[in-house]
């Protein structure tokens, strides 16, 4: 759950894996987020093709993979990477598991869709634009971006908070179909809480 910025990959790479050797993984749930769990249950979200980005130790991953989805995710860290591969070996379920910065990360084919939960809060702001412009590009026409939007009302982190009306600078509308609001309250083991919004990539 990182990014490379200004080319200091490997230092962030280390920085995200030492959180998880020392047990800092504040945002981490221990079990999918309740979210994810409505969007299935209401059948918003139906088996396809679909992204996790910054998935650490990748609990969606592995709900998503036991409802017949075809899932990649993708952590800079090989902690959660590994725990992944090996709670799919022991459910006998199937996902594609990759450890890559996503600034390197290029699919063969698009996606249908994208749950982005806590790989956007985790950049610093100024990594944002870059970001946003892959999961466009990520995504096929007409995907869908499942994206929580960390909500902790003060500055500095991570996690970073993403004010809805930045994100609607980052998502634009010339790009991006909104759904009207309001937007559902998620709430997070940090403390904070995040935004459910379902952005449609225009054709």
């Amino acid at each position: 759950m990182s990014w490379r910025c200004g080319g200091k990959s490997v230092s962030e790479a280390e920085a995200w894996e030492e959180r998880y050797r020392s047990g800092k993984t504040g945002w981490d749930r221990g079990a999918p987020s309740p979210a994810l769990l409505g969007w299935l249950q209401d059948r918003t979200l139906t088996p396809c093709r679909i992204l996790v980005p910054g998935c650490g130790r990748g609990y969606e991953v592995v709900e998503l993979a036991r409802r017949g989805f075809e899932v990649t995710a993708v952590d800079i860290a090989p902690t959660p990477v590994a725990f992944l591969r090996q709670a799919l070996q022991e459910a006998g379920l199937k996902a594609q598991v990759i450890q890559a910065d996503l600034l390197d990360f290029q699919p063969d084919i698009p996606f249908d869709a994208i749950y982005e939960q806590t790989c956007l809060c985790a950049l610093a702001p100024d990594a944002w634009p870059a970001y946003a412009e892959r999961l466009e590009r990520w995504l096929a026409p007409s995907g869908r971006l499942f994206a929580l939007f960390m909500q902790t009302g003060s500055p500095g982190g991570p996690p970073y908070h993403c004010d809805l009306e930045a994100m609607e600078r980052l998502f634009p509308a010339s790009l991006w179909r909104w759904p009207a609001p309001p937007y559902p309250a998620i709430p997070h083991p940090s403390g904070f809480h995040e935004r459910a919004v379902v952005l449609s990539k225009r054709p």
